[in-house]
């Protein structure tokens, strides 16, 4: 597989390199009433981005390229989010973990319900709460952001539905200013195949060896930083395999991209150790084998450390 560094790719616009979904309009509307009611009624809102993108080869797609991101950090740092009072704008891939529902992956639904007859013809679905720890108490608080209104998901599947959507957000969210946060904790593809590359049909492996050349994604953090919500509070993520370049990249995102924060974490250790760095400082958030025992997590401790320094941001614009 061969990457194109083409520049033209990597700058290019969004409307001419991918084709924006049809419902996109109707989406930033829907995020920019959100925006807009909860900032009148003094709360931040944050647009968190979840998930891994889907990279299609084939036009009539049957194969794409994919990533091992299921969604776990930003679903759990939508619900840290809302307990420090925010709004969430939740833009996730389709089918990975949501807020709340995330503790009861893995568990089967039919087996934790009993259907229990009461009188003749009517019967009544009994859960077994032993089988879905806690879910009163989880239940209670996904009600209650539910009723106040406080969680906007959106969804994306491939690589193009989320480019476009994160554009939409920033121009949404533009106009409440400092008050809004990008909490980019979505594993964005580098890589993708232009429509014009792609072949329209499943391509046949009875053809032999396949070799696919790519082009890179555009670089959508600095248009959102200098142009599309340029008051915004911004937070990037860097995963990298290889601890000893670490700091060294994000120090590198924050210099080329001048946005707020990288949270910087490495694949083995990224849900008990984290490095937050903002352009005066790098503070380090571990995770305690005592705090893993009794079910605290990392992103509890992101979302603290990034919510404070979110008021102390919106202080200094007043």
């Amino acid at each position: 597989m061969m990457a194109s560094c083409d520049p033209a790719a990597a700058t290019g616009s969004l409307s001419e390199e991918f084709a924006a979904p049809a419902h996109v309009e109707e989406v930033r509307s829907a995020m920019a009433a959100f925006a807009e009611q909860h900032a009148a009624l003094g709360r931040m809102v944050v647009l968190i981005t979840s998930g891994g993108t889907k990279v299609p080869l084939e036009s009539r797609t049957v194969r794409f390229l994919d990533n091992f991101s299921s969604g776990r950090r930003g679903a759990s740092s939508a619900e840290y989010f809302l307990a420090h009072g925010y709004a969430v704008i939740f833009l996730h891939r389709h089918r990975s973990l949501y807020p709340y529902t995330r503790l009861y992956t893995g568990i089967n639904l039919l087996d934790c319900l009993t259907l229990d007859t009461v009188q003749v013809g009517t019967k009544i679905v009994t859960v077994d709460q032993t089988k879905l720890p806690n879910i009163t108490e989880v239940l209670n608080r996904f009600q209650a952001v539910k009723s106040a209104g406080l969680l906007l998901p959106v969804e994306f599947s491939t690589l193009s539905e989320y480019l476009h959507l994160l554009k939409a957000a920033a121009q949404a969210l533009s106009s409440i200013g400092s008050k809004a946060m990008f909490y980019l904790a979505a594993a964005v593809s580098d890589f993708y195949i232009p429509a014009s590359e792609m072949p329209e049909h499943k391509i046949q492996s009875s053809n032999g060896p396949l070799q696919i050349s790519m082009k890179m994604v555009p670089k959508i953090l600095k248009p959102l930083v200098k142009d599309w919500a340029p008051k915004a509070f911004v937070i990037s993520f860097k995963l990298e395999t290889d601890p000893s370049i670490l700091l060294e990249r994000a120090r590198f995102a924050l210099n080329t991209y001048k946005h707020q924060a990288v949270v910087a974490n490495v694949l083995d250790t990224r849900h008990g150790y984290v490095v937050i760095v903002t352009k005066d400082s790098q503070e380090e958030l571990v995770l305690a084998d005592e705090e893993a025992q009794k079910d605290v997590e990392i992103e509890e401790k992101i979302v603290k450390n990034l919510s404070h320094a979110h008021t102390q941001f919106i202080n200094q614009k007043c």
